[in-house]
């Protein structure tokens, strides 16, 4: 006891709550600090004070039996009722059952009426810890089991030991089954919390300067982390969130910036001086369509770019069937103008040969040598290009991840472009970018619509240049949701289709976890599909096929020799068939917003009027619902990333794990503190422009800090995004 005493007066007096482990406090110990560690990544008093409550409760009221079972006889599903407390007596421990079955229940009785309680765990420790004479204040979330009123795994304690504010608005923290085993419940969390705060007994040192919290009109930090746990009136609980949500968004802008202004002012880009006779001919005799307004206005952009005397890092967003791939190739066309090749990377093999026959044709007849390079290019045609690639005698490079091999050399690589970028790591991109002296211009396409919020820290160091207009003739696709016992109707409306001559998409999911069960539902709807439509040929697509068989299979249905592809996501990129008109995706409850607006973009690529029929069960979530209902209601893939966004937050959106940037919001949320990332960008913005490499005097703290945050792989970035 006076050992660990000693060390929290040492700590105090230092305020060193970075250098502070949890195990020395009270209560805690070693096993619990493994615990912590392991479950919430949380070692030092520091972390334990950037785990923030995720919700919180008024605990202000008590409530009686009575009270809380007219809450009930008013609630249709008991999952809505409030966490409530109560204050009373136990009565009538019992063990029941038996094996992975036992339980120990108990009664909760006040003056007006009792409640069962329920423990599955820990059940010697609660028998030994709780009694029937004392009176406990009971907090926790009741269910109603067997008509009756219970609360699983309450918390309970004397009413001597609730501390000061603890009975008003209170954090609840989020706990794993690992935690609750070993007694680390929310309660645990907030006394850990309770003993840091009162142990630091002098003003946390400030993390932002005082001319940013002056005229941001953020309270001291201090106060925002006593508040953003204890808050003393919900009015100090808002002001603690906003400092705080203000300060994370801040240094991650103030990241993403300064590394622009490092690139540009210390990485030389190459010129692309002029517009000569390759981009020309090919514009003025090869160009397949007049280019679309959105179209010109992005080209001018990446002329503009990479012939600024910088390096060109650009993200290219276009919906699906946008014309994003000829942009790319007359960006390409630039690069060769000026004496550089290009390099064209796709995430997979289909893609990238998809890529290799559509430029090819695009530019049969011109002097443009053009490579195919993957995974299963055999080794005597990688004999044959290498050596060519490297004299610059091939010009276009098309690849997947097997461009960025040590055996690949290039002449002179001018740009880079990187085709549904989200699907590649970092590193494998920074490795093609290093493939020559200078850096190469990056040219980085998604058909994935990007939130504004999510593009500003994800793609934050990227300039933007979207493609807004789909190229003229082309009608919106038609999104219907239909359930799976009203196949008759279904089947009768795609037959339609193909006697009209068109073609036919159905998708089945494909995830991970259950890979084998749903690699038999598509075996199974292959041969259903084979039954429904027997006058039709059927092929069959999925991600387990060998390179060779897929590409067979793809071939089939994109010359017309099957009319009806039945497949997983692996036809979700890139695959162009202007002629299928019907996509039917199976189990359509099972897809993400991006997948789903993702597939619909595999139809409508031609002039007929398409269809995108989403089949699903009846039994459906809130959330599914409104993702179908977003689907059957817009076509417009940003309004689509952005109503995903809001349904499920950052961390899921596609990409942004692959990304490369590994931060980790504590507190802000993408999806609803738009305004303060605009804020907190509008202050970083403010002071690069003023000292771009913070090298000022005034800006030593932030500088520090960003240190400090990157040490800590708080926030982890690279030249390239």
């Amino acid at each position: 006891m006076k050992v660990r005493q000693k060390k929290r007066n040492f700590v105090s007096e230092m305020q060193e709550i970075n250098q502070s482990h949890i195990k020395y406090l009270l209560g805690v110990g070693p096993k619990k600090a493994e615990t912590l560690q392991k479950e919430i990544q949380v070692v030092t008093w520091e972390d334990m004070l950037y785990y923030f409550p995720y919700k919180y409760i008024d605990r202000s009221k008590i409530f009686t039996v009575r009270e809380l079972q007219r809450i009930s006889g008013q609630e249709r599903n008991d999952n809505s009722m409030p966490y409530i407390q109560l204050k009373g007596k136990i009565s009538d421990f019992q063990i029941r059952g038996e094996g992975s079955k036992r339980r120990l229940s108990a009664v909760f009785s006040d003056d007006t009426g009792s409640i069962d309680l329920v423990w599955f765990q820990m059940l010697k420790h609660i028998m030994t810890t709780y009694n029937e004479t004392t009176e406990y204040i009971l907090f926790g979330k009741p269910t109603v089991f067997g008509h009756r009123l219970q609360v699983a795994h309450p918390e309970l304690e004397t009413e001597n030991k609730f501390y000061d504010g603890q009975l008003g608005v209170q954090g609840l923290y989020n706990t794993t089954e690992r935690m609750k085993n070993a007694f680390l419940h929310s309660r645990a969390i907030q006394k850990i919390i309770t003993q840091i705060l009162e142990n630091i007994k002098t003003p946390l040192p400030e993390t932002l300067p005082q001319e940013i919290t002056d005229k941001a009109y953020l309270v001291s930090l201090d106060t925002a982390l006593r508040n953003i746990h204890f808050p003393q009136t919900p009015e100090m609980l808002r002001q603690a969130q906003y400092r705080l949500k203000f300060e994370e968004l801040f240094y991650l802008q103030l990241n993403i910036l300064r590394i622009t202004k490092y690139r540009e002012k210390r990485i030389a880009g190459l010129r692309f001086s002029q517009v000569g006779e390759f981009f020309n001919y090919f514009y003025f005799n090869h160009l397949p369509f007049e280019l679309t307004g959105a179209q010109k206005r992005v080209v001018k952009e990446i002329r503009q770019d990479a012939n600024s005397g910088r390096q060109m890092n650009r993200l290219l967003q276009g919906d699906v069937g946008s014309g994003k791939t000829l942009v790319a190739l007359l960006s390409v066309l630039i690069a060769l103008d000026n004496g550089f090749q290009g390099a064209i990377m796709a995430p997979t093999e289909i893609l990238a040969t998809q890529h290799y026959e559509t430029i090819s044709e695009l530019l049969a007849g011109m002097p443009v040598e053009i490579a195919l390079l993957t995974g299963s290019t055999k080794k005597k045609v990688r004999t044959e290009i290498l050596p060519k690639i490297k004299t610059g005698e091939i010009k276009i490079v098309i690849g997947t991840h097997a461009l960025i091999e040590d055996t690949v050399e290039f002449a002179n690589l001018g740009l880079v472009v990187v085709d549904e970028q989200h699907r590649f790591g970092v590193v494998q991109r920074a490795r093609l970018w290093k493939k020559n002296a200078t850096p190469p211009h990056v040219l980085v396409m998604t058909a994935t619509p990007i939130p504004r919020t999510l593009a500003m820290t994800v793609y934050g160091d990227l300039d933007v240049s979207v493609i807004d207009e789909l190229p003229p003739g082309r009608k919106p696709v038609k999104t219907v949701h239909t359930y799976e016992k009203k196949r008759g109707h279904l089947y009768e409306s795609v037959r339609k289709q193909l006697q009209e001559g068109r073609q036919v998409y159905i998708v089945y999911p494909l995830i991970e976890e259950s890979e084998k069960v749903d690699i038999q539902n598509l075996l199974e709807g292959f041969e259903k599909t084979k039954q429904i439509f027997p006058e039709y040929k059927v092929s069959m697509l999925h991600g387990k096929m060998k390179p060779a068989e897929k590409d067979a299979e793809m071939q089939r249905f994109v010359s017309g020799e099957t009319q009806i592809m039945v497949a997983t996501t692996v036809i979700e990129v890139g695959v162009n068939v202007p002629n299928a008109s019907v996509m039917l995706i199976e189990n359509a409850e099972r897809f993400g917003l991006p997948q789903l607006h993702q597939l619909r973009g595999r139809v409508g690529r031609g002039a007929d009027q398409s269809f995108c029929i989403l089949v699903t069960k009846y039994e459906l979530s809130e959330n599914t619902r409104k993702r179908l209902a977003i689907m059957t209601e817009t076509n417009d893939g940003f309004r689509i990333a952005e109503e995903d966004l809001k349904l499920r937050g950052p961390g899921d959106i596609d990409g942004t794990q692959q990304s490369g940037i590994a931060f980790n919001l504590k507190i802000a949320n993408l999806a609803h503190d738009g305004q303060i990332l605009t804020t907190a960008r509008d202050f970083a913005q403010a002071i690069l422009d003023a000292d771009p490499l913070l090298e000022q005097p005034q800006n030593a703290l932030l500088a520090r800090q960003l240190v400090r945050l990157n040490k800590e792989k708080q926030m982890g970035w690279f030249m390239i995004s």
